[in-house]
């Protein structure tokens, strides 16, 4: 990780869970982190007391991942303000608890934009910075098992998250096939069952259906990012797939 001090990395979702795990796992590896989340204030809290030896420093940017323009302006801030970008995680995500038959059109739509439109406009926001400043690129996808077997956990159904979830997996693959030849990488990271407040976030309490199974903890998933991103840059790990010792493939 040493070729990454002081290079600027966003973070989106960084306000809790597991965006807040890899934006904390990043500073301390001595990377300028800035966070991307509606909740400005919640990031600057967290975060406050989290640093690096020298480097490594944290900027929280109110951003809602949901609008274009929001984007837009978040990255402008970034550019402005440091020049480029170096890492991107591709991190806030959300679920819905309510059964297809039950759920709407703005249900349908707010998962998608943020699972899949939101993530390919700060790829590719991200993508063109680095190669405007040709710098060596990593693009991180935080992505799901549910975007490669549609599976269902007792008492949860998570509706059309698996869609948005192989949609994303489409994006990362289609990413590196479009950055080939550049000094970018992406990878795709796929973790089983994480304990997260996403269930609180969503309105549904997703812990109560995890109780006595097997779950990762958010600082699982960004030892895989640190991981990942510190690799020599001949080493181009495309998808990785995190599961807690133990899981199984539910069916519905």
């Amino acid at each position: 990780m040493e070729r990454w001090a002081g290079k600027v990395a966003v973070v989106t979702g960084a306000s809790s869970g597991i965006g807040l795990a890899i934006a904390k796992a990043l500073v301390q590896n001595e990377v300028v982190v800035v966070g991307f989340a509606r909740r400005k204030n919640k990031m600057q809290s967290e975060m406050q007391n989290v640093k690096g030896k020298s480097k490594g420093k944290f900027y929280a940017c109110e951003c809602d991942i949901t609008k274009t323009e929001s984007i837009e302006q978040a990255f402008q801030w970034v550019k402005n303000t440091f020049g480029t970008v170096h890492i991107l995680v591709n991190n806030a995500g959300v679920a819905i608890d309510t059964k297809f038959m039950d759920s709407s059109r703005s249900d349908w739509q707010r998962l998608f934009d943020i699972n899949v439109l939101g993530y390919i406009d700060c790829t590719k926001r991200a993508a063109r910075m680095m190669l405007d400043s040709d710098v060596e690129g990593y693009i991180v996808n935080m992505n799901s098992i549910e975007g490669h077997n549609v599976v269902a956990f007792p008492n949860c159904t998570l509706n059309f998250y698996p869609a948005s979830k192989f949609a994303a997996v489409a994006a990362t693959e289609i990413t590196q096939k479009e950055l080939y030849g550049s000094k970018i990488r992406v990878t795709s990271i796929s973790p089983g069952l994480v304990s997260t407040e996403i269930g609180e976030a969503n309105n549904f309490n997703l812990r109560s259906s995890l109780i006595n199974l097997p779950t990762l903890e958010s600082d699982d998933i960004a030892s895989a990012v640190i991981y990942v991103i510190g690799t020599p840059q001949r080493v181009h790990i495309t998808e990785l797939i995190i599961r807690p010792l133990g899981e199984v493939k539910y069916e519905c």
